[in-house]
């Protein structure tokens, strides 16, 4: 906490503790701004090049064909 010693505007040991937390919850919140912000860019980023892209990029096939899921279906019972 603050020195006892320094207290220029002359406020009670509890107003100080108060001011204190409250910076402390600002800064955070400051902190949380910045990194949405930071994520929201991202995606802009993202979506823009998307958009960028010409209309035929979007009915291009696959370029790993055998990523998809195939599931085989067996007819015998256990």
């Amino acid at each position: 906490m603050s020195d006892d010693k320094i207290n220029i505007l002359g406020h009670t040991e509890r107003t100080r503790l108060t001011a204190d937390i409250t910076y402390l919850m600002l800064k955070g919140a400051g902190y949380a701004a910045i990194f949405c912000l930071a994520i929201w860019l991202v995606i802009a980023v993202i979506a823009g090049i998307g958009r960028a892209l010409p209309p035929e990029s979007r009915d291009a096939q696959d370029p790993t064909p055998w990523s998809a899921l195939t599931i085989v279906a067996e007819d015998h019972i256990v």
